[in-house]
């Protein structure tokens, strides 16, 4: 038997199998859209292949890999992708071959070819990618990358380990998220603003009447919002401090019934459940200010053919909230288990999923209308289907829109972080510095510091006058101890697996994020220390 889309059910089983515990955190369309991916990675350094294997793993569809290096015997001692024996061979190659192992459904290429010829020579080569991972670049290089990336508008993510410190940062113009999953989120019930179905069906329950079983079956949204309707009548207004929600509570508890039984008092779990929802059942139905600030930008732009369809999306869910909403979002569509009887809890739950329909179903006809006066060349693919997740997400709806690194480098940095940060002696951003310090060092003696250990002592005075011009390039003082010189000089550049296992895990999520339009890209810069098994993200 085959399904819809021509593909036998048996292999959608394997595949279901194969992917379980990643699919229930992206779902089936966002293992597609990862499988519909292509990521060039640019050095297969050990952060690197970390970073590709921590995606050919979960099934990204393609990889392409830059790099003109051969395979050396310190390759051999801190990346799991190179043998001994392929000493002197192509590493990207090699790698390649080691990593495809992993995953027989990924597709790669390898180009043996300097990064800087590509560059100059075929500006639209990296067109075709999702995202580019780079690592291990000079800053020169690195800052000439950045810049046809931004112009491109690919996203860039570049990772990076130095002895016992890792580097993550990414760069994107703008990326928007509609499924950005939300830690502790709360549920959407509308008790404050019930829509007219869900009240006319709650208002047609009477509790007083009904028998100790049909009462104790009861979905605690019933309840709640009777107790609520008395509440409001006696005090004016619902339940907004603590003191006033204890109180609430206690008044949902008088409405519990008990019955003797052989093992003494048995309670209602359905008034339990009401009880401990309290503090989040009653949350008054409002617009977070984030997604506030992605309506009001969105009302204010004129849909074109080049507009992303979220904001065409976004146009018309302010439309929504403006009239048919009264200024709510779209109804969820989704309520919490609750302990009560199948008929109760289902009617409830098709009434929320069926006013989620139709506040979608408006937002659909405001985007089609949208999207035609475009002309035929604008068409959002699986329409429905998008404007559904949109309204379902509409809470947490987020807009990242970043800064390029080339911008970044040449001054345009938020300073008063910086000097905020570097005030606290643990501070993780004393090593972006030193991260920062060590490429300027690069760029002026064409080697790391420490690289040669028979100049260690001299490098440890050059790199100390590289972190003092930087930091008086910022306007800081001299506030940078000896130590950290000391140490970036012992690492000499070197890469240590353990730490780029982690951070080429760190840099794949980030893709993965990217890739998919799930969850919330890092923004921007991620440092982490395995000397303290500490990390910090800074928008700078």
């Amino acid at each position: 038997m085959e399904s819809s889309g021509g593909t036998p059910s048996c292999e959608l089983t394997d595949k279901a199998k194969k992917y379980d515990r990643q699919l229930r955190l992206w779902g089936d369309h966002g293992q597609v859209a990862l499988e519909s991916g292509h990521v060039c990675l640019i050095n297969a350094s050990a952060s690197g292949t970390e970073t590709l294997k921590s995606l050919v793993l979960p099934g990204l569809g393609s990889v392409t890999i830059i790099d003109d290096t051969k395979v050396t015997p310190q390759d051999v001692g801190n990346n799991f992708f190179v043998e001994s024996e392929s000493v002197g061979s192509a590493r990207g190659e090699v790698t390649l071959r080691l990593l495809l192992e992993l995953n027989p459904e990924v597709r790669g290429t390898f180009v043996e070819q300097p990064l800087t010829e590509i560059l100059d020579n075929q500006p639209d080569f990296f067109t075709p990618f999702s995202c580019v991972v780079a690592t291990c670049l000079p800053e020169c290089t690195l800052l000439t990358l950045s810049k046809v990336l931004w112009e491109a508008k690919i996203p860039l993510v570049v990772v990076r380990t130095y002895g016992m410190i890792g580097y993550l940062r990414v760069q994107m113009e703008e990326h928007t998220v509609v499924e950005s999953h939300p830690d502790n989120e709360m549920p959407d019930l509308r008790l404050d603003r019930p829509f007219p179905a869900l009240q006319k069906y709650i208002d047609s329950l009477d509790l007083d009447s009904m028998d100790h079983r049909e009462h104790s079956h009861v979905p605690y949204v019933v309840i709640l919002y009777k107790v609520l309707q008395r509440w409001i009548q006696e005090h004016g207004a619902a339940p907004a401090s603590y003191k006033e929600r204890k109180a609430f509570a206690e008044m949902v508890r008088e409405g519990m019934r008990e019955k003797e039984s052989g093992r003494g008092d048995t309670i209602e779990e359905n008034f339990e459940e009401g009880i401990k929802a309290v503090n989040t059942a009653l949350l008054p139905t409002t617009i977070p200010s984030v997604v506030q600030s992605i309506l009001n930008e969105a009302s204010s732009i004129t849909p074109s053919p080049t507009t992303k369809p979220f904001w065409i999306m976004a146009r018309a869910l302010h439309e929504f909230i403006t009239s048919e909403g009264r200024g709510a979002l779209p109804v969820r569509g989704t309520i919490p288990d609750m302990t009560a009887d199948s008929e109760k809890y289902i009617k409830v739950q098709n009434l929320y999923r069926e006013q989620a329909a139709q506040d979608a179903d408006w937002v659909l006809r405001r985007v089609q209308e949208h999207s035609q006066q475009l002309g035929p060349r604008k068409v959002i693919s699986s329409l429905e289907s998008s404007v559904k997740t949109f309204c379902k997400n509409a809470h947490a709806l987020r807009v990242i829109k970043g800064k390029s690194i080339a911008e970044e480098y040449k001054g345009s940095i938020n300073l008063s972080e910086i000097g905020s940060h570097l005030e606290n002696p643990d501070s993780e951003l004393v090593w972006y510095v030193m991260l920062r310090a060590v490429d300027q060092f690069q760029s002026e003696f064409r080697a790391y510091p420490g690289y040669f250990q028979d100049q260690v002592e001299t490098d440890i005075v050059r790199l100390k006058v590289c972190v003092n011009k930087l930091l008086a390039d910022w306007g800081c003082g001299p506030i940078i101890k000896d130590d950290f010189i000391h140490e970036m000089c012992r690492y000499g550049a070197a890469e240590v697996h353990s730490v780029a296992a982690y951070m080429g895990g760190c840099a794949a999520h980030e893709v993965i994020k990217v890739v998919t339009g799930q969850y919330v890209p890092v923004n921007h810069t991620h440092i982490y220390s395995a000397i303290t098994a500490t990390s910090a993200t800074f928008s700078l």
